[in-house]
């Protein structure tokens, strides 16, 4: 990893990145238990490790991708996000988004409540999104 997205995911966890982090693998563990929710528990454990170092990498749909559509990327995705965001994708957006309101208090902090603010939104809708190198 290069220096700069090295330093600042070193200042990501400090602000915010573990605490998110953990709550993306909190949900990701509550929906392993359930059996049923093993599907939104692969896609909740990668977006963690995201949430937990994200810079030098970003969030792409699977279909832009590969330039196809799939299982998780058509209709069958859109109720997968549908059903995640019931159960789990509010709440992680929400503490991205308080989280993001924190740290936009302060100069420095802005980048990072910007970076917040996009996991929210990868909150909200995780299903067909892929992780990949920036």
């Amino acid at each position: 990893m290069p220096v700069v997205p090295l330093f600042l995911n070193i200042l990501w966890i400090v602000f915010g990145g573990l605490w998110m982090a953990a709550g993306w693998v909190l949900a990701a563990v509550v929906m392993a238990i359930t059996i049923i929710g093993l599907p939104w528990a692969r896609a909740a454990f990668n977006i963690a490790a995201y949430t937990l170092l994200p810079f030098g990498q970003k969030a792409v749909r699977r279909d832009s991708l590969t330039g196809q559509t799939d299982f998780g990327t058509g209709v069958f995705g859109l109720i997968g996000n549908i059903i995640w965001f019931v159960l789990a994708g509010w709440r992680l957006a929400l503490g991205h988004l308080l989280t993001a309101i924190a740290l936009a208090v302060t100069i420095i902090g802005i980048p990072f409540a910007w970076a917040h603010l996009k996991l929210a939104g990868i909150a909200l809708w995780p299903i067909g999104k892929v992780i990949v190198p920036a």
